[in-house]
């Protein structure tokens, strides 16, 4: 496994990777590992899915909500004699 050096930290950076160790109770090397891993979708815990269901998020047109709105509007009916 490699180590690298990282040049000219901007502070800001440097401040709110110090904040998020603290926070987590990890070490700044460690923050830093699970930041990148995390950032570059190489993170074994939680791998990111969200490509696999582009084809089925969006927006639903005004055509398709009234179909929408038609088919479950009976689920908003209620029949007074089943609550007596």
């Amino acid at each position: 496994m490699k180590s690298i050096t990282i040049h000219k930290l901007d502070d800001e950076i440097e401040a709110r990777l110090v904040e998020r160790a603290r926070r987590e109770g990890m070490s700044l090397n460690q923050t830093v590992k699970r930041v990148l891993r995390e950032n570059l979708g190489v993170d074994n815990a939680s791998p990111d899915h969200r490509a696999e269901f582009a084809e089925f998020c969006g927006q639903w047109s005004a055509k398709d909500k009234r179909e929408f709105d038609k088919a479950v509007a009976a689920f908003s009916e209620i029949d007074a004699e089943l609550w007596k």
